[in-house]
């Protein structure tokens, strides 16, 4: 008795296993599909871009002309504020270049950490390999200092010249970063862990993806917790046993399979002869001949001269062309209708077009109304 007792209690936790990993594997976003992470965002979590005006100084002899007028005066005005009376039109260096500091302040990111910064030259500095970015503030769009950036510049490219005015350059050496070079003095207020509802937008709005999100994120958390507000919008409520618990929540989501549904489309470049066709692209009946028709032109010259001793005679230049005409005798391919890419494809290739064939054999299906879905050309 015991012992049948035993046996069962072990199937019923085989059986609960089984089902368990059956679970994961369904909702896993690596099992089938793509993860909801890959295809959507999280309303409100973005990056936030800032900006700042800078001096790099220690240049050797590369920076801004005199020509560059905001570089003197900034410079007047950074030696004023250090104590240093000192007029614009004395200052003469060669060692000092204005810059833009651009950066992307990250989600979450809090006070005391350290982000790279991009330095971009806005005079007529000819270098920025060796300097140093100075103490430069950086700002919003709300005009607030949420960053400092200070640090040596890395340019990654370099310029070398020769006396006869010849050069070498490699990469943009007007353009640098300094890496960990801003420090983060002011947090964007947040209070994410204490939403009471979730907004995901997706990437690429599409009413079927939509509608599959939702219905995955339900399906997942046996609730009816998302419904679809748009092409692009899933509103998630938060249950009450995440409350205070948000993240969690945002990680099994996150986590989630979805199959994305995309629009029937051929993409053609022109310029390098590219077609990119979807899976879900059909070609109503048609038939296409494709025949190559290749014409040669030659051209020759035969000189005409007079007998010799004859009067008034003139050497003459008599200008001959040659024209030969090929034609191409491919046969007639019928498509018929509804057939996927895999056939239009094996179609295609039977007639032995190259790329640049199918961009007109394309064309020519929209045009006729027999290409059911969109074509682009880039």
């Amino acid at each position: 008795m015991v012992a049948s007792r035993l046996l069962v209690q072990m199937k019923i936790t085989t059986i609960t296993w089984i089902l368990t990993v059956a679970a994961v594997f369904c909702f896993n976003g690596q099992a089938f599909g793509v993860r909801i992470k890959d295809i959507a965002d999280i309303k409100g979590v973005r990056q936030n871009q800032l900006v700042g005006y800078g001096l790099v100084v220690g240049l050797d002899g590369t920076g801004d002309s005199d020509s560059a007028i905001f570089t003197i005066q900034s410079m007047a005005s950074m030696l004023e504020k250090m104590g240093v009376t000192v007029k614009a039109e004395d200052i003469e260096v060669e060692n000092v270049a204005a810059v833009m500091v651009t950066t992307d302040l990250p989600p979450f990111a809090r006070t005391g950490s350290r982000i790279d910064v991009l330095v971009s030259s806005i005079g007529d500095a000819e270098n920025l390999q060796g300097g140093t970015l100075l103490f430069t503030p950086l700002k919003a769009a709300d005009q607030q200092v949420y960053a400092v950036a200070q640090g040596p510049v890395s340019t990654g490219g370099f310029v070398v010249g020769g006396a006869s005015g010849s050069e070498v350059q490699k990469n943009f050496p007007t353009v640098g970063r300094v890496v960990n070079g801003a420090l983060i003095e002011k947090e964007i207020p947040n209070k994410f862990n204490q939403k009471q509802s979730l907004t995901l937008t997706l990437h690429s709005p599409d009413f079927t993806t939509s509608s599959r999100v939702a219905r995955a994120i339900n399906i997942a958390f046996y609730d009816q917790i998302a419904r679809t507000q748009d092409a692009g919008t899933i509103e998630v409520k938060v249950p009450e046993k995440y409350m205070g618990e948000v993240v969690a929540l945002v990680t099994m989501i996150e986590s989630l399979g979805v199959t994305p549904d995309t629009i029937s489309k051929v993409i053609i470049n022109e310029r390098t002869g590219t077609v990119i066709m979807g899976e879900n692209v059909r070609i109503s009946t048609v038939a296409i001949a494709h025949g190559n028709l290749s014409i040669e032109i030659s051209e020759d010259s035969n000189v005409s001269q007079p007998l010799p001793f004859s009067r008034g005679g003139e050497t003459v230049v008599t200008p001959e062309s040659e024209i030969q005409v090929q034609e191409g005798n491919n046969p007639i391919f019928l498509v018929k209708s509804g057939v996927s890419i895999a056939a239009v494809v094996k179609a295609l290739n039977a007639l032995g077009v190259s790329p640049r064939d199918l961009i007109a054999i394309f064309q020519a299906l929209k045009a006729a109304g027999a290409l059911q879905a969109e074509l682009e050309i880039i």
